[in-house]
């Protein structure tokens, strides 16, 4: 990659503005930038010109189709390819591309995930050009990034709803702002998923159904080194892995995504991408190409690249820590405390929403980063709890402790804090230490949402934060705007949130059993599993929320419900499906083969030395340990098919968390003590010491 230049390659396969400015008449070009800014809706006119220019361009990179680029509800992408081709006279074909094919498509909607919303006899539905996230060319492709709906014009995808709480945060947000004398017009969050990842040998990948089938391995006993030496954080990137990431970084850089940091993770095998902030609509986007483009440019290099949020057990497992902050058209983040008395008390008071928001719905930010994968992550030693909880760092805790007992403040400033009057002390980015610990912290002049999986559409967690945001402004907005004394009334409702709300600030450490009990005596909720998590979405509450700021409909909220619960059944279900194939087909014939072995050198040992001790003991072992393992697998699938047989979704999920997986844990607990008894060719599969150390 030496010789590349990264300037002219960046962004050379996107139909940007720079693009878009070059090739549409001036008037038509800013059509479209009112369209993108405002949300005006296009002529058909204008439509065709944009049409036509898109498709010359995309021809120009090498494109003969075009496709309506979606996110359904299954959590990754979905394309249908229709060439530029059209007939023409005398057997002919002409390149053509209208305004319609543009704005409108109609795939099959009963085919995705719908929650009910779609019968087989009620396929249609439609995909609708989103004009704020750039077309692009993939694999000689025009891929026009577009919203989904069913035919009745319920949302089936995850970016109608992101669009719809980015509009909701601007409206909301510009109220709280004019009170302020702010003269932003516009207002939008922006997001930074880093996202973290584990390489592995596709050879050695190909011999393990479970990766194959689940992505994360079912069995597996620990190698004799896992990351206890520290060595590998930030250590030097292996030849194998820095190609990888050279070739990554150029496929990135075409489709215009900012892709800025690599480095090797903790866990051995594991890495991170991180890019530079852009809007949350354009990030939700890039991150979808991002995950589809690391694994297609791992296969070029005989790697797999694997997301599952625990793919090892024993070592860490991968998130996609999820950088949020808001910014207005003037270029003011509203996360960042200003040097002013009037910056200050904006950015407390939306610092105030924030805490709120947070605390108000835990339930929904929980509900948000749930998956069967992340369930095995969040808890462990290197994720944050399942609990929700801010830190904010020590300065602003003081701040924030000062305001709600009305104390003097001991900081650089001293004396009693006047919010709107009084100059808070700079907070610089990093007057605090990181806490890896906390599931939302401040990092200075942002949030960094730690529990998202590394899996995981951040549309969904995205829509999310800037539901429960809008929502709080609009309380506080109400409120504000029939105040006589603004500067008094501000105050008080910043002491009184901050008051009310105090117990969801927390900047120890939270990886410890003593905060799990301090959250519970606070009253924060801890929803270890995913069914517990999906349980409370469709509250009142969160029903109110959502259809109060018009995001979501209750239709809507039930059919996503539906969606998640029969995901997370159909997950559990193929892993313990494939761990019971593993148990008769792999592991059982591996040590009654390795028995049969040790058994006819145990014979002639005995016949010409008198010596059985040693093979006895071991045979003994593992006879033990076969015996035991075909009667937990017995059971496990005793119990998986009443599981199985359950009706209601949400009592078969549960079932699945506290009875499914405790039966697969103990299956795994006797397949990996047999693994270190079995000579090295008769591994059933690659062992994890094979997995993790291969790529160099």
């Amino acid at each position: 990659m030496s010789n590349t230049n990264v300037p002219e390659l960046f962004g050379c396969l996107v139909f940007n503005q720079t693009v878009m400015k070059e090739m549409l008449p001036s008037q038509t070009y800013k059509a479209l930038k009112h369209t993108m800014e405002e949300g005006t809706p296009l002529d058909l006119e204008a439509a065709n010109q944009i049409a036509e220019a898109m498709k010359n361009w995309a021809i120009s990179k090498g494109a003969t189709h075009y496709s309506h680029w979606f996110q359904p509800l299954t959590g990754i992408t979905a394309e249908k390819h229709d060439s530029f081709l059209s007939p023409a006279d005398e057997g002919k074909i002409i390149m053509s591309f209208s305004g319609k094919e543009l704005i409108k498509g109609e795939p099959d909607a009963s085919s995705f995930p719908n929650g009910g919303k779609r019968s087989t006899f009620e396929a249609r539905g439609y995909t609708v050009w989103d004009p704020t996230s750039y077309p692009f060319v993939k694999d000689h492709t025009l891929c026009i990034p577009t919203a989904f709906c069913s035919y009745n014009g319920e949302a089936l995808d995850k970016k109608t709803p992101l669009l719809r709480s980015m509009e909701s945060i601007n409206e909301q947000s510009l109220r709280v702002l004019k009170l302020f004398g702010n003269k932003a017009k516009h207002v939008t969050t922006t997001m930074g998923p880093e996202q973290e990842y584990f390489l592995v040998d596709e050879k050695l990948y190909q011999k393990r159904k479970d990766l194959k089938m689940c992505g994360r391995t079912l069995f597996g006993a620990r190698p004799v080194k896992g990351q206890e030496m520290d060595d590998q954080y930030f250590a030097a990137i292996k030849p194998r892995v820095i190609k990888y990431m050279e070739d990554l970084n150029e496929e990135l850089w075409k489709l215009g995504i900012y892709a800025k940091t690599e480095h090797n993770e903790a866990a051995p095998a594991q890495h991170e991408m991180a890019p530079i902030f852009t809007t949350s609509n354009l990030a939700a986007d890039q991150n979808q190409l991002t995950m589809e483009i690391m694994k297609k440019v791992a296969r070029r290099h005989g790697l797999i690249c694997l997301l599952h949020e625990k793919p090892f057990k024993g070592v860490n497992g991968s998130g996609k820590h999820n950088n949020w902050s808001i910014a207005t058209d003037l270029g003011e983040n509203l996360f960042a405390p200003g040097k002013t008395p009037r910056d200050n008390a904006q950015f407390l008071l939306f610092l105030t929403a924030v805490i709120k928001a947070v605390d108000d719905n835990q339930d929904l930010l929980r509900y948000s980063v749930a998956s069967a994968g992340n369930d095995h992550r969040l808890g462990a030693n290197e994720a944050p709890p399942a609990i929700m909880s801010i830190y904010v760092g020590d300065e602003l805790d003081a701040i924030l402790k000062a305001i709600k007992d009305g104390t003097d403040y001991s900081g650089k400033t001293g004396g009693k804090m006047t919010i709107g009057a009084d100059v808070l002390p700079p907070i610089p980015k990093d007057s605090t230490d990181r806490n890896r610990t906390s599931p939302f912290a401040f990092t200075g002049n942002r949030f960094e949402f730690r529990s998202v999986g590394s899996a995981l559409s951040i549309s969904g967690p995205n829509t999310i934060l800037n539901a429960i945001l809008a929502d709080t402004l609009r309380a506080f907005a109400d409120e504000l705007e029939q105040s006589k004394n603004f500067d008094e009334d501000l105050e008080k409702l910043i002491k009184r949130e901050i008051t009310a709300h105090w117990r969801i600030l927390f900047n120890g450490n939270g990886y410890g059993q003593e905060w799990i009990e301090e959250a519970e005596k606070r009253g924060l909720k801890n929803y270890r599993t995913t069914p517990k998590a999906i349980e409370h979405y469709v509250d009142q509450k969160n029903i109110d929320l959502f259809t109060r700021l018009g995001i979501y409909t209750p239709e809507e909220m039930k059919s996503h419900y539906d969606i998640k619960l029969e995901k997370y059944c159909q997950v559990m279900n193929i892993e313990s499906n494939t761990m019971l194939e593993m148990v008769h087909k792999d592991i059982i014939p591996a040590a009654f083969k390795y028995l049969n072995v040790l058994a006819d050198t145990e014979f002639k040992m005995q016949r010409v030395f008198n010596l059985c001790d040693a093979g006895l003991k071991l045979m003994k072992e593992l006879n033990i340990l076969v015996n035991d393992l075909s009667n937990k697998a017995d059971l496990l699938a005793k119990k998986h098919e009443e599981t199985r047989a359950i009706a209601d979704l949400m009592q078969r999920a549960h079932a699945y968390a506290k009875v499914v997986i405790p039966a697969m844990e103990d299956v795994r607990a006797i397949a990996d003590q047999i693994e270190p008894l079995l000579g090295e060719e008769y591994k059933p599969f690659p062992s994890y010491e094979d997995l993790l150390y291969s790529v160099q």
